[in-house]
């Protein structure tokens, strides 16, 4: 049955040009206590995604695919060079076991308050400054992880979408619980002990991805590491690859950053300082620090903080007098513009009771939950809106604001904010209802490029609030594009 089904989604992808995404990754051997995974069987190579020219998006999927072959991790195989060559590697399971054994979180409900209580006496554990703690390197907190969707077809049904494909979503929380992962075994890699930090997700830099189709019955590796820290944050480097014929594919690439609070989540706490070993790893630190210069350099130039350039201006003006009704000559009377769709008439709202299953190690909302109802409700919106099956191209620029405690009414909103040939940028706005005050809360904002089948119609925004969304979206959109170009035109890795 699962070379029928194979061949039957793997003809369909080949017939519609289609393939979902990702970016490099890297092989390697290190583990911890976990068990071999079977071998899978045996599977024709996959044809050449970025080559669809009937496809809209190829030319930009052929781009990606040649990011790939470019930025292949020099850092992630010297790494694996120095792992001790064991094939026993740890499954997503074991990463969540792994973390409420660091934490000393219940697998019990009943049981959780009491032993979030018993972590206020690991203040103690805290060092009082940064120097106190002894340096890292980035090969200390390496880890590989399997997803043997292959091998153990038992739990495919989880990651499993109508189109037989792996449900994004699920992807995205098992990044989540393995960017925190590698940031416990970069502070406290060896030690059994509780860890006195609490780790949580602040922000999802970038993920970017180069095929289409992420097949749901074959092995997925993940691997990653620390690769830049800050007195008390952490930038982790992630990549996920798919078994093809017994060779590795890259799939993604994603950047997540982290903080450390102390026991209780309520203050930032230090965290072990990390030494570049040789030129590569000092190129991947520096690279590390800029982002975070970028990061505050956008957050500067916020919309909310700083009026448009004079080059938005003109662009809102004209699309503005695109929209006047030229029989009125009136400035209220405004007419839609051909294949256009107003701003006001592309959007998808939805409600989640966030209930105890949903909980992370502290006894909060988990963050992966968070990015997958977020995910799946843009999905929808750029689905509805493009008329055709959406792929993801990148996610970008995720600020995780403030927890979502358990019982929270989580209300997501998603809004299609700028759109080119046959891309769509979705931003969806997450907030909590607190039905004792009554008042609304913003949690997150999530920004996804997704690119459609064919054209889609260009979003038209009406008011003033309407353009600045549509201004950020294009702002999104062309940091993606940018950075497709400047890696494109990046020497290749040795």
């Amino acid at each position: 049955m699962v070379g029928t089904r194979e061949g039957e989604h793997r003809a369909a992808g080949r017939r519609s040009g289609l393939a979902e995404l990702g970016v490099y990754g890297a092989g390697g051997l290190s583990a911890w206590h976990g068990r071999s995974p079977r071998a899978p069987p045996a599977r024709r190579l996959e044809p050449s995604l970025g080559l669809c020219s009937a496809a809209r998006g190829g030319r930009m999927l052929a781009l990606r695919l040649c990011i790939v072959k470019k930025t292949t991790s020099v850092l992630a195989r010297a790494l694996t060079s120095q792992s001790n060559g064991s094939q026993s590697l740890p499954d997503m399971s074991e990463v969540r076991s792994r973390l409420r054994a660091i934490v000393g979180a219940s697998t019990n409900w009943r049981d959780h308050v009491q032993a979030m209580q018993e972590r206020k006496a690991l203040h103690t554990l805290l060092a009082q400054k940064q120097e106190d703690l002894p340096p890292k390197k980035m090969k200390d907190s390496y880890i590989e992880v399997i997803l043997p969707l292959g091998s153990q077809p038992e739990i495919r049904e989880k990651y499993l979408n109508v189109h037989d494909s792996v449900r994004f979503g699920r992807i995205l929380e098992d990044l989540d619980s393995l960017g925190v992962l590698i940031c416990y075994t970069h502070t406290n890699p060896e030690s059994h002990q509780r860890s006195p930090l609490s780790i949580v997700t602040a922000l999802v830099d970038k993920i970017n991805l180069c095929k289409k189709v992420i097949y749901p019955d074959c092995d997925i590796r993940f691997t990653g590491n620390v690769s830049w820290v800050g007195k008390t944050s952490m930038e982790v480097k992630m990549h996920m690859l798919q078994e093809y014929d017994g060779v590795y594919s890259p799939v993604l690439d994603a950047t997540f950053v982290m903080v450390a609070r102390d026991p209780e989540n309520k203050r930032p706490a230090f965290v072990n300082p990390l030494i570049p070993d040789g030129p590569k790893e000092e190129e991947v630190f520096k690279q590390g620090a800029l982002n975070k210069i970028k990061r505050t350099d956008f957050n500067t130039t916020s919309l909310l903080k700083m009026a448009p350039t004079a080059e938005e201006r003109n662009i809102v003006h004209n699309m503005f007098l695109n929209t006047l009704d030229t029989r009125t000559v009136s400035f209220r009377s405004r007419v839609l513009p051909p294949n256009s769709v107003w701003m006001e008439d592309a959007k998808l709202k939805g409600l989640q009771i966030c209930h105890p299953q949903e909980r992370n190690v502290f006894n909060r909302i988990f963050g992966g939950f968070l990015m997958r109802k977020a995910f799946e409700l843009g999905w929808a919106t750029a689905c509805s809106y493009g008329g055709s099956r959406p792929f993801i191209v990148s996610v970008d620029d995720i600020m995780f604001q403030r927890p979502v405690e358990i019982g929270s009414l989580l209300l997501l909103s998603a809004q299609v904010c700028y759109t080119e040939k046959n891309y769509i940028q979705i931003r969806v706005h997450s907030e909590v209802y607190d039905t004792d005050t009554k008042e609304h809360k913003t949690t997150n904002i999530f920004h996804f490029t997704f690119m459609s089948e064919n054209e889609v119609p260009q979003i038209v925004p009406k008011t003033y609030g309407e353009s600045m969304l549509y201004l950020d979206g294009k702002r999104h959109f062309s940091a993606t594009m940018k950075e497709t170009r400047e890696a494109m035109n990046a020497p290749a890795a040795a």
